[in-house]
């Protein structure tokens, strides 16, 4: 088999012209970002946004074009669509910025029932731990559940699940990716197709279009929940996920500390905002038992989460200790939740994902109507 190349996907993509077909896509200098990673290519075009519907076909022409290739499983084309500066929308009225979608008006993903965000305001609180485990504390009440790595810069779930194979198109759908699956849950993430070395370095466009490919253009089958990993923040991931999906719910996941804290709450407001309900907060590395005296030392403070869930008016949903079991469980893909389910830390989850699942069937999430975000 021959091996894929740049030259090779830009020499197909040659094939393909312009609306008006007097010039080809890659001599217009559409064509950027070319990602190949195994038998998949990623790849975006650049088009003016007044224009994106009319390269649709384009587009589809494209990943037809580059899919022909020897070799390739699967392609992944992007329509790079950024506003000018200054320009407005449609119909738009003057002084004033159009409202956010909210997750009611999203369309869902055929065969998924409820899909919850895992999120947090920055880096490094142990937001994929507590999604990935929580996850399968679901999958333990006998649910049916997959795991969406909503992380396009730092995926976290091929080392979680201790996956390292590409995903293959489903031999009942083949214009679908079969999710892959562990520890009874269906998975996808863009480092399964991604080196992990391998930086990926895209643009705000091309990142909410492979967002929307991981959740449409993959075969879920039936779930009861999707939970989606969120990358740290509140940009262009976070935004996308309440304008392409119904999200049920979200949670936020903080350290005890004060600098985590005013993070955590920016999230919040953040989801509140395009009106998807909070199913609570998480105090993750809340305190550490020492295992040589059985000592109780709260490293990052205490409570803080407890305090902003009471003052925000949101559930809080529990203390997840700081532990190096835990810590090295993660890192070599044995979540603790499936490989040591008796464990404090498992019970733990075990009791998250009992009260996110009573507020998921019975629908008490605390959705109600938002007002129309209009600034002046």
């Amino acid at each position: 088999m021959s091996e894929i190349t740049k030259e090779k996907v830009l020499e197909a993509l040659k094939a393909v012209k312009a609306p008006g077909g007097d010039v080809d896509i890659v001599s217009a200098g559409m064509v950027s970002e070319i990602v190949i990673a195994g038998k998949n290519v990623m790849f975006a075009l650049q088009v003016d946004p007044d224009q994106a519907q009319a390269y649709e076909p384009v587009r589809k022409a494209a990943e037809e074009a580059v899919s022909a290739l020897e070799g390739v499983d699967k392609v992944m084309v992007a329509l790079t669509a950024e506003k000018k500066e200054g320009a407005g929308q449609p119909g738009q009225q003057r002084g004033r910025k159009p409202q956010p979608p909210t997750a009611s008006q999203a369309p869902g993903i055929p065969g998924v029932d409820h899909i919850i965000a895992v999120a947090s305001g920055k880096g490094g609180v142990g937001k994929s731990t507590t999604a990935i485990n929580l996850a399968l504390a679901l999958a333990s009440l006998g649910l049916k559940v997959g795991i969406l790595d909503a992380d396009i810069y730092g995926p976290s779930l091929p080392k979680l699940l201790g996956l390292k194979q590409e995903p293959q198109p489903d031999p009942e759908n083949p214009e679908k990716l079969a999710a892959l699956e562990a520890y009874g849950l269906k998975a996808m993430s863009i480092g399964f197709v991604v080196d992990e070395a391998t930086p990926v370095i895209w643009r705000g466009p091309m990142v909410m279009s492979a967002l929307q490919q991981m959740m449409h253009e993959i075969s879920w089958g039936d779930l009861d929940v999707m939970v989606v990993d969120m990358p740290p923040g509140t940009g262009d991931a976070q935004l996308t996920m309440a304008q392409q999906v119904p999200l049920s719910g979200a949670i936020i996941v903080s350290t005890p500390q004060d600098l985590a804290l005013i993070d955590a709450r920016k999230g919040l407001n953040m989801f509140k905002r395009v009106n998807v309900p909070i199913l609570g907060i998480v105090e993750n590395m809340s305190y550490f038992i020492c295992p040589n005296c059985d000592t109780r030392h709260e490293i990052f403070g205490h409570g803080g989460a407890r305090q902003e869930a009471e003052r925000m008016g949101v559930p809080f949903l529990g203390e997840i200790p700081l532990d190096p079991e835990l810590r090295e469980r993660s890192d070599t893909g044995r979540p603790i939740v499936a490989t040591e389910p008796e464990s404090p830390h498992a019970k733990a989850y075990r009791e998250m994902a009992e009260a996110v699942w009573a507020k998921l069937k019975t629908g008490d999430t605390g959705k109600k109507s938002m007002p129309r975000i209009v600034v002046e």
